[in-house]
């Protein structure tokens, strides 16, 4: 008895059925051609993980000793996009471009500045196999700096758009934390105190400076902390103006958050804005370990009293009761009677 096809199994035998004879051969012929070519890739010997700017990034050394780190996650932390501008406009002619540009850096803006940093390159981004034994796309470690390097000139020159000059200060960061962290490499490999620091140590590094650096660009205050202001200020929501918030909604925040905290954290945040040259919103000056969770554990409190409550004073006597202002006195509710 022949042995019942089932599943895609089945699917692919009644799509073989359909081709001809000519067709199912060119099929064989491109799928012993894409084994071949796996085959031939370099395999991955050494695989990890690597925090970088907000996000784990799977790495991983070659049989040949490249270092790479899995292309479609690296520009997901950086915030890059792929672009159909080279589909449509690749240059014929190499000495314009003498690198072949993957996608993700391939706007028009960006041209000058990946012949700049990447002319000496004949592919940015490479192929290989995976522990599991599947194709990849990976980006070469060491020319990590290099597409950073575009970023950062272009931005310079005032050739970015709104959206690529988010990913320039990104670039900008990384380059910073890669210059630190570098350092301490080099003197490590010169004492000889690689061998005894732990695995982890230059990741760590790496990790505590990027936490420190993007703290300013975290998004800290919700649009349910303002969905809930605003309702109970009986104000529109969402406003008609794109981010727009009354000036006396920061003053409230200042009350119902900061004065809340801790004793004295309002006038120390403001101290700390007032000397910083970016100024920034208060919540930027908080320390990225402790300072930001309690802060985030107290907006998590204040958004649930204001979702129970149905007005403001409501709201803030609810509050008041359970998180009240440091250094003030609470009125006493008091019957007439009971005096």
């Amino acid at each position: 008895m022949e042995k019942e096809i089932k599943g895609r199994a089945k699917g692919g035998a009644a799509l073989a059925a359909k081709m001809t004879a000519e067709q199912r051969k060119e099929k064989a012929m491109k799928m012993a051609a894409a084994k071949k070519e796996l085959a031939s890739l370099p395999k991955v010997t050494h695989p990890g993980t690597l925090k970088l700017i907000d996000q784990e990034i799977p790495c991983a050394v070659l049989e040949d000793g490249t270092r790479v780190l899995t292309q479609s996650d690296f520009m997901e932390a950086m915030g890059m996009y792929y672009s159909g501008w080279i589909a449509k406009n690749a240059p014929e002619n190499s000495a314009i471009v003498p690198a072949e540009i993957p996608h993700f850096l391939a706007q028009k803006s960006l041209i000058p500045y990946i012949n700049r940093h990447l002319s000496h390159l004949q592919n940015v981004v490479l192929k290989y196999r995976t522990e599991k034994g599947s194709a990849a796309h990976g980006i070469r470690a060491e020319i990590i700096p290099s597409i950073c390097d575009i970023y950062i000139d272009a931005d310079k020159e005032g050739n970015l758009g709104t959206r690529q000059k988010q990913i320039a200060q990104k670039a900008m960061l990384l380059m910073r934390a890669l210059a630190h962290v570098g350092i301490v490499a080099l003197v490590d490999e010169a004492t000889g105190y690689q061998k005894d620091r732990s695995r982890d140590a230059l990741a760590k590094i790496l990790e505590a400076y990027v936490e420190k650096e993007l703290q300013p660009w975290i998004r800290t205050f919700d649009s349910d902390y303002y969905e809930q202001m605003f309702r109970l200020r009986g104000l529109p929501f969402p406003p008609e103006r794109t981010n727009y918030r009354p000036s006396y909604f920061g003053h409230l925040t200042n009350d119902v958050v900061y004065r809340r905290l801790a004793p004295g954290v309002l006038a120390a945040l403001k101290e700390e804005a007032r000397k910083d040259a970016r100024k920034g919103k208060l919540f930027q000056h908080l320390t990225a370990g402790y300072g930001r969770q309690e802060l985030l554990k107290h907006l998590g409190l204040v958004t649930g009293l204001m979702k129970i409550s149905n007005e403001w004073p409501d709201f803030m006597l609810k509050l008041n009761q359970v998180s009240p202002r440091f250094n003030a006195t609470l009125p006493l509710d008091i019957d007439e009677q009971d005096r």
